[in-house]
């Protein structure tokens, strides 16, 4: 039979009302671990000793390591949709104007080790991240809270500064993970790899020369209580140097499930089988790739490099040649299945154009060519990253306006050179925090921006932002979220490229695999079970 499943987000969504009330932890497939398979690397350093702090951390594959360990009040839903509570029992607005947002936690809810789990600790956990202001930015998700109260052991009270009709969102996402005060200092981060919270899991980190967890090991927590069904004892998420090691690892039956990144051969190889013991899931994916530009940098201050750029790349090619079937060419920086989506960069600079570049930067006084260097990360994004920049070095090349190098850089030292404003112009990847339009624009655009970009425009940042937060159906946000993207794209800080797919491969007595990834690219693990092979 054909191997290959393909998740429709439509069928997802009609079963989240039956399947989100499905909570405790009391259930288990039992046996040996499942062990999952990722790229993603997990290190310690100097510059980032604390990679697993909820307060520090802002990428996917740390952050997919937190939501089995550390709970938040609210959640994304099974099937997709708003959030619902999760260590709350209920949250809402009180008040009209998005400006007040109450909570009610579980009654008897503990962390792992036994203690009770307040209001104080939520307040404590979600203080001590804003008034770190670690350099990931993460802070940036909790801009909109003026102070936090607490009435009794279970009632949070947020009291927001400007309405923010994202704010449940924010509420679900790790940066608002409730940690316990006694191994977690509030005026410091926690560093190295060890995780406490009240989540699906309690987590064991067997870590590599003091500097590299290689596996995480998550075992069921006894006292979890929220609405997730646990369907397993245990599971181990073992980090690969690269998609052709975990592939073999589940060829030789070392791992079950294969996550994030198989590489784009990989997939077509799976999705083309018709026989043998592994299945591959196709899902939607909401993960874009850009490109940022560091707008001080002398080689592309002036917007029209930018906008010339912008005019060259052709994406569609880039995707065929790169990622196949796995990707599309996107136009902004909000993909296509999200409320609130225009497509302003076709709109302004239509198919790619020598002649509309050349005219661009003649009317700037730009000499041609154009000498610049492309930065990306060799190890974070999967392995066909460098082909991807290959492709992008040929068509600027191509063009006869720029003289393009290319560097890669692996993710521990990119991360760091990025936000210090190193790299006049590198390649990143944004895996939403939520399924909303403004997350695709105020983490890259407003005031501690987790790029650190000097970029700053103040409509967008004084008016446009604030006007589409205040409109709590987010259809009625669309004018707002079109200027801004329009404005994007006149100015171009950011050019975006593709909007990827998302692949789970697991061995053929694995079930759970269709929720196994959420759109988000969140990892839920607790879907995992063992059935019968067949």
């Amino acid at each position: 039979m054909n191997r290959k499943t393909l998740v429709l987000p439509a069928v997802i969504g009609l079963l989240a009302p039956v399947l989100a009330a499905c909570g405790g932890s009391d259930s288990g497939s039992g046996g040996d671990a499942i062990v999952v398979g990722t790229t993603d690397r997990f290190t310690a350093t100097k510059a980032a000793p604390a990679p697993l702090d909820p307060a520090y951390a802002y990428d996917v594959g740390t952050w997919n390591i937190l939501r089995q360990t550390v709970q938040t009040l609210m959640i994304q839903p099974r099937g997709e949709g708003e959030p619902v509570p999760e260590a709350a029992e209920s949250c809402t607005f009180t008040d009209t104007g998005n400006e007040r947002y109450s909570c009610t936690l579980r009654k008897d809810l503990k962390f792992a080790n036994g203690d009770a789990v307040t209001a104080a600790d939520v307040k404590y956990s979600i203080d001590r991240a804003r008034s770190l202001k670690a350099d990931s930015g993460v802070f940036a998700l909790l801009s909109t809270i003026d102070t936090v109260e607490t009435k009794g052991d279970r009632a949070v009270i947020f009291h927001l500064k400007t309405a923010d009709a994202t704010f449940p969102y924010k509420l679900s996402t790790p940066v608002a993970g409730i940690v316990n005060p006694d191994d977690y200092q509030r005026g410091s981060l926690r560093d190295g790899f060890d995780v406490d919270g009240s989540g699906p899991y309690t987590l064991q980190s067997e870590v590599k020369n003091g500097t590299e967890l290689v596996d995480a090991v998550f075992t069921k927590n006894p006292n979890y209580k929220g609405t997730l069904k646990v369907n397993n004892d245990k599971v181990t998420l073992r980090s690969f140097a690269d998609a052709d090691a975990m592939g073999k690892a589940l060829d030789d039956g070392d791992i079950d499930v294969m996550s994030r990144n198989m590489s784009p051969e990989q997939i077509e190889k799976l999705s083309a089988s018709s026989d043998g013991d592994i299945d591959l899931v196709e899902m939607p994916g909401l993960e874009i790739r850009y490109l940022a530009f560091n707008t001080d940098a002398d080689t592309v201050k002036t917007k029209a490099v930018r906008q010339a750029m912008a005019q060259l790349v052709n994406r569609s090619e880039l995707v065929s040649k790169v990622y196949g079937t796995g990707a599309e060419p996107l136009y902004s920086l909000v993909p296509a299945s999200i409320i609130g989506h225009s497509n302003s960069f076709f709109n302004k600079y239509g198919d790619p154009s020598v002649a509309k570049a050349k005219a661009l930067l003649a009317g700037a006084d730009i000499t041609t060519p154009v000498k610049l260097t492309l930065h990306y990360t060799t190890d974070h994004y999967g392995s066909a990253t460098k082909q991807e920049f290959e492709q992008l070095q040929k068509q600027l090349n191509g063009s006869g306006l720029f003289d393009v190098g290319i560097e890669g850089s692996p993710w521990e030292t990119f991360r760091p050179a990025e936000q210090k404003g190193e790299y006049d112009v590198y390649g990143m990847g944004w895996f939403p925090d939520f399924p909303d339009a403004d997350n695709y624009l105020a983490p890259f655009l407003d005031k501690d921006n987790f790029l650190g970009s000097p970029y700053a425009n103040s409509k967008i940042r004084n008016t446009l932002i604030p006007e589409s937060r205040r409109e709590a159906d987010r259809q009625s946000a669309s004018a707002s979220l079109t200027d801004i993207q329009d404005i994007v794209a006149q100015d171009v800080p950011v050019l975006p490229l593709w909007q990827g797919k998302q692949y789970v491969a697991a061995r053929d007595d694995i079930t759970g695999t269709a929720y196994a990834l959420n759109s988000s690219s969140t990892l839920q693990l607790w879907e995992l079970g063992r059935g019968v092979s067949g």
